[in-house]
């Protein structure tokens, strides 16, 4: 029962939340200078048909007006047609998802497993000098942008030492993609048992993983850490200390008092990912949703943009609610709360 109060209680914030988010993209869309009139219609379009497109897409009506036919069609599974692919965005959506997803998994999974083993090192002594090294390289990581990153892994990686494979795609074009079953194409070759495209997934896949794991390790690595500090300065960690208990069961407590926070971390990284991995498709030619996002903005794809934003509105949505939910059931004075 306190579980499904407690997933009611969020449903009920997130519905206006991403409503209020695509309220905001909806309106900052228009009142831009891109016209997508002008760009369907095409350089030879007289005056009478640039009014008949616009009123097909009803641009003609005011912005309060479009924003609720807007939101009537998307409740019922209507997000439009995206001209640049001359698609449905729901169909573009569900197409490119599957590779933006598999990206930031990897990258913020391998991020986690190496960030949060150095935070928590690294908080145990405090200005030493394996803590000096780690700050040293998370603030090495923060400042480094994503484009240039896949950029100079590219250059030194493929150009120069010829360790990569081409940066043009999921899979190489010598070779035969697997049917689609779940989106990813290492695991869909898995499934297929086809060998060939599977490494040939798994080698396209380093790459972009390892500079997005990058910059998904050094805050985790950063936050880690300063929450670790947190709970090792606290009365319980300094009681267990005076008691007598040896080092591996203070490092246990420790942890198990900064999972929560670190959780909620690493829940916050992923949806902040989730909206940067453009840069990073883009550059390597990803095809994911975060390159087809940046595609429809760069060209003013109205219905694309709009689709784009509710996506990762409600992805960031989930992704909370599965944070919150773990929280509930890991942290028992979270379900006396509750």
């Amino acid at each position: 029962m306190t579980v499904a109060r407690f997933l009611a209680r969020r449903l009920l914030v997130a519905i206006p939340v991403a409503l209020g988010i695509l309220f905001v993209a909806f309106m900052l869309i228009r009142v831009g200078d891109q016209d997508p009139v002008a760009m369907l219609a095409g350089p030879m379009a007289d005056a009478p048909m640039l009014d008949r497109i616009r009123a097909e897409l009803m641009l003609d009506q005011p912005l309060l007006t479009q924003f609720w036919a807007y939101i009537q069609r998307a409740a019922q599974g209507d997000l439009g047609m995206s001209w640049q692919g001359n698609a449905a965005v729901t169909h573009e959506i569900a197409e490119h998802l599957p590779a933006t997803l598999e990206l930031v998994t990897l990258a913020v999974g391998l991020g986690t497993l190496i960030g949060v083993p150095i935070g928590l090192h690294a908080a145990q002594r405090p200005n030493g000098w394996f803590d000096q090294f780690s700050r040293f390289g998370s603030l090495f990581g923060f400042s480094l942008p994503t484009y240039w990153l896949g950029l100079m892994a590219i250059f030194v990686f493929f150009f120069l030492l010829g360790w990569a494979p081409a940066p043009m795609g999921r899979i190489s074009m010598m070779v035969t993609p697997p049917d689609p079953v779940t989106g990813s194409v290492l695991i869909d070759s898995l499934l297929a048992r086809n060998w060939e495209a599977a490494w040939s997934a798994a080698s396209q896949l380093v790459l972009p993983v390892g500079c997005f794991t990058l910059v998904a390790t050094a805050p985790i690595i950063k936050q880690t850490r300063a929450i670790a500090i947190e709970v090792m300065g606290s009365d319980y960690i300094r009681y267990a200390r005076a008691c007598g208990f040896p080092p591996r069961v203070i490092r246990r407590i420790a942890m198990r008092a900064a999972l929560v926070p670190v959780l909620t971390f690493i829940g916050a990284e992923f949806t902040s990912l989730l909206a940067a991995a453009s840069l990073i498709e883009f550059v390597f030619a990803w095809g994911g949703l975060g390159h087809w996002g940046l595609n429809a903005i760069l060209l003013g794809d109205f219905a694309a943009v709009q689709g784009y934003v509710l996506t990762l509105a409600i992805a960031s949505v989930l992704v909370f609610i599965l944070v919150d939910l773990a929280v509930l059931l890991l942290e028992p004075r979270a379900q006396a709360r509750g």
